[in-house]
């Protein structure tokens, strides 16, 4: 289950607004996800924590609405210095997206955690992903 928060330019979700997004999320989003659709002003009520500051590359990217899995493994490639991303397969049944990093050295537990943010806001809601960070090439 996944909750869209949705608001217009006075931050309010008109009746018509909600069903065209219920309608949106149940016939173009991932089908296997019940999408629950709520004004932007519950994000508060339901204490939703806010998002961190992520690089300006990695929000163009997330806000990029034909971005595939090739586009993401580059937008992360291009935020490393050396190593690379790659993509080992996709699960269809459970939304799974599989993934490798593989770096000159091994990645601290904050690299580990930005990979994962970064991750999380470029990949498409319904999906999940799990990363294999293997031995240090």
């Amino acid at each position: 289950m996944a909750t869209i928060y949705a608001w217009n330019d006075q931050l309010r979700l008109e009746d018509a607004d909600r069903t065209a997004l219920k309608r949106f999320a149940a016939t173009d989003l991932i089908p296997y996800v019940c999408f629950r659709i709520k004004e932007y002003s519950k994000i508060q009520d339901e204490k939703v924590p806010p998002v961190d500051e992520v690089p300006e590359c990695i929000q163009r990217a997330a806000m990029n609405r034909s971005l595939d899995l090739q586009g993401i493994v580059n937008v992360m490639n291009g935020l490393f210095s050396s190593g690379r991303i790659s993509f080992n397969e996709y699960n269809p049944w459970t939304g799974t997206i599989y993934l490798s990093v593989r770096t000159p050295a091994a990645l601290t537990d904050v690299e580990k955690e930005l990979i994962d943010r970064y991750l999380y806001e470029l990949i498409p809601l319904g999906a999940t992903f799990e990363i294999d960070y293997g031995v240090p090439v």
